[in-house]
């Protein structure tokens, strides 16, 4: 239960991170990307909401009396498709900022920077892009079955359920991945090690993608540098020495 508070916890604490002198310069620029496609996703997601839950969610069919309950869950599952969405082009955007800032502040958290770090944003820019393509096809390679499941499942009530708690968790373990790969990368780890690593850990992981989550509601474009820091903070307190 400590591991899964401490995971939550982590976003939180890096948002403190973030705004100390030295990191600043290094959000800038993400925070202006995030405002710009937050607020276009944001618009979007408001525009078609309603169009969506009537199509899903006819007050007319037979299953109507359960109708609050699934609003809620195909909200949330709504919801995360949506913030899911801004994160992966956000960060495909600011990804080579995001590697920098990680490398800074687990500098400043252990005295040594990552052996795998680049020390430019301009030579940052292809290995910090290249990874973000590989998150997106390992995301879009499970989320694909999952939404065509989702899909199959709005006929059949009660598997509803099942599903948009599956595409919540998938969701969380997406948004660690996202972001512990900032730290890990540094250090040269590779997307099938970080899984492995993170997949010892899944409960506190999962727990991490909450908190992200709950960052990504609350503060919007903010989330994605707090994220990072958060992300840090996990891989020096807990996961650094189990990597070797």
């Amino acid at each position: 239960m400590r591991g899964i508070v401490q995971g939550f916890l982590f976003p939180l604490q890096g948002l403190r991170l973030i705004f100390r002198p030295g990191f600043r310069r290094y959000v800038v620029v993400p925070l202006l990307l995030n405002i710009v496609i937050f607020a276009l996703l944001a618009w979007l997601g408001v525009h078609y909401f309603e169009g969506f839950m009537d199509h899903y969610l006819p007050e007319a069919s037979w299953w109507s009396f359960v109708r609050p309950l699934l609003w809620v869950l195909f909200a949330l599952a709504y919801a995360m498709t949506l913030f899911y969405g801004f994160t992966v082009l956000a960060n495909l955007v600011a990804s080579p900022f995001n590697s920098i800032l990680a490398a800074k502040i687990e500098e400043a958290l252990t005295g040594r920077r990552p052996t795998g770090a680049e020390t430019g944003v301009f030579a940052s820019i292809w290995p910090a892009v290249s990874a973000e393509l590989n998150k997106f096809f390992y995301m879009a390679s499970r989320m694909i079955p999952l939404l065509v499941l989702w899909l199959i499942s709005a006929l059949i009530p009660g598997l509803n359920l099942i599903v948009s708690a599956l595409w919540l968790a998938a969701g969380f373990w997406f948004l660690t991945l996202e972001y512990l790969d900032y730290p890990m990368a540094n250090h040269d780890l590779a997307p099938k090690q970080q899984r492995r690593l993170l997949g010892r850990r899944r409960l506190k992981s999962l727990a991490f993608g909450s908190g992200v989550t709950l960052l990504m509601l609350v503060l919007g474009f903010v989330a994605m540098p707090a994220s990072v820091a958060g992300a840090t903070l996990f891989w020096v307190r807990d996961l650094q020495q189990e990597a070797g």
